[in-house]
């Protein structure tokens, strides 16, 4: 028999952080997270996603093992912005059970139609930044560590649930040759021509000195994206702490005009098989492993750009 139970205590977030853990260990594709963020995102007094989101959380239960996991999401900001009363299903992973997933969906579902949503899509998070989507091909590849894996049967799970494609997120892997000399000579004219001034980062304090500027352009930039809400200065806040220890500010540029900011990029040094060999951990030695991606990277992830 399946049962369902509630997230409330501290336990039960524990035990809805590990399960992913558990479904995906012998993947060697899969990329753990720092279970400590995860907990953190949570908890509506470390999440400040929470003062424009309202969340549920469940687990699944078999035989005293758990067997699945999901989450409900309101982001009334989102909904205010497109003028509809969607629910978000998020975090959802679960074993290749059809009665799991639908009890697990239902439930998700049931809440969201006691808080009068009018429709449900996912998987998605509480904002933009946090991993979303369901993948349904390259599962031979290792993501990003702001990427999702995913085993294969998930997609029959979704569609045999009623669920559709709502969108497509493609992700491009390239491979940087020497840029050629007129390429360089080209991006010169095109920066002359337009007035345009390109700041590179040397310093950590610039990162903080331009964090805002930044969040505030990505709002502008990405007002009509799918999924998308505006960022509160708590959110800009939360996020930057989140990222300010592993950004490097070589891999940072700035492009202002007129002295006002018109488009960045952020790279990261891949940390995705230095997150694998932590398993969750940042001590005692996951922070080992992931300053040593930090300072000699292999690739590099375009962690987000904004025009």
């Amino acid at each position: 028999m399946i049962t369902i139970r509630e997230v409330t205590s501290k336990k039960d977030k524990k035990q809805f952080v590990d399960f992913p853990y558990h479904l995906y260990k012998d993947n060697p594709y899969w990329i753990p997270p720092l279970k400590s963020g995860e907990m953190k995102q949570l908890n509506p007094e470390t999440n400040p996603a929470f003062a424009f989101c309202d969340a549920k959380f469940w687990t699944a239960w078999q035989d005293g093992k758990c067997v699945g996991r999901i989450a409900a999401i309101i982001n009334h900001l989102y909904n205010k912005k497109i003028g509809r009363r969607m629910g978000r299903i998020s975090r959802v992973e679960f074993v290749d059970d059809r009665e799991v997933s639908k009890l697990l969906f239902e439930t998700a579902e049931n809440w969201l139609r006691e808080q009068d949503m009018e429709a449900v899509h996912g998987p998605l998070g509480f904002t933009n930044i946090d991993n979303q989507g369901l993948l349904i091909e390259g599962f031979e590849y290792l993501p990003s560590i702001a990427s999702v894996m995913h085993f294969p049967y998930y997609r029959e799970h979704f569609e045999a649930l009623g669920y559709e494609k709502e969108t497509d997120w493609v992700e491009f892997r390239l491979k940087i040759e020497e840029i050629p000399e007129k390429a360089m000579r080209l991006a010169e004219i095109i920066k002359k021509r337009n007035g345009l001034e390109v700041l590179h980062m040397s310093k950590k304090k610039h990162i903080k000195q331009y964090i805002h500027q930044v969040f505030e352009l990505l709002n502008v930039a990405f007002a009509e994206l799918p999924y998308v809400a505006p960022f509160t200065d708590e959110m800009i806040d939360f996020v930057a702490k989140k990222y300010a220890p592993v950004l490097k500010p070589k891999y940072t540029v700035i492009i202002f005009k007129d002295g006002k900011m018109v488009g960045f990029i952020v790279g990261l040094p891949s940390l995705s098989k230095a997150f694998q060999k932590a398993r969750g951990r940042m001590f005692p030695f996951g922070f080992y492993h992931i300053m040593k991606a930090l300072n000699n990277p292999e690739e590099m992830d375009l962690l987000l750009t904004g025009v």
